[in-house]
């Protein structure tokens, strides 16, 4: 292997060295996270660094750019403190995609690249309709990241949208049946395929290989 050291890698163009750094951390989850301003017009946005925090109770976290670069996630989610995150799948790669870009304030983003607002639960924030699997989101906790001016934005789940099918009897979600899809850098979108899963992990014994 080829050792690249931070100085070298300061020195390339900018572009290559954002996506360089970008892919370099792997394969991530990528959804669309949906949001309404004040006025009830949505908002998508594609995200690829959502994280969970815990599962009792159950928070996930999503990184918010700057807000001069992205601004309208984040001043809605203040704003009402809801949103709903839905997974891409392949049938709507290119309309998520276009999602990522930097529309104006004020133009409904559904209408804008070709997909459906679903409304349920009495939630004032749509849902993807197009979308396998959907939750709905409360705010918690907006942090932020000094180093490079981000936000951490944490929320409590409050709803969840899957087939029971993709479902195992201990509660794993067989996300690749619903063609769940993971992104690497800024443009890239896989499909995953499974291999295997083990035991909790214990250091007196290997763990062995289970079901999905």
């Amino acid at each position: 292997m080829k050792h690249y050291s931070i100085d070298e890698i300061q020195g390339w163009d900018r572009f290559y060295r954002t996506n360089f750094v970008n892919s370099l951390s792997g394969f991530k989850p990528v959804s669309l996270i949906a949001t309404v301003n004040k006025g009830g017009i949505p908002n998508l946005g594609v995200f690829c660094n959502i994280v969970h925090i815990g599962a009792d109770p159950a928070y996930i976290g999503f990184i918010n750019r700057p807000i001069d670069a992205a601004p309208h996630t984040l001043s809605n989610i203040r704003g009402n403190g809801l949103y709903t995150i839905n997974h891409i799948h392949p049938a709507f790669i290119s309309s998520a995609h276009q999602a990522s870009a930097k529309y104006p304030e004020g133009v409904n983003e559904f209408d804008a690249v070709g997909l459906t607002e679903e409304y349920k639960v009495d939630s004032i924030v749509p849902f993807v309709l197009e979308s396998q699997v959907q939750y709905a989101m409360e705010l918690s906790e907006i942090i932020p990241l000094r180093m490079n001016n981000t936000f951490l934005v944490v929320g409590k789940l409050m709803h969840a949208f899957i087939e029971p099918a993709i479902i195992s009897k201990d509660g794993f979600i067989n996300l690749q049946e619903a063609s769940s899809m993971v992104s690497l850098g800024m443009d890239a979108y896989y499909t995953t395929q499974p291999l295997a899963r083990f035991q909790y992990a214990k250091p007196d014994r290997a763990a062995d290989q289970i079901d999905f």
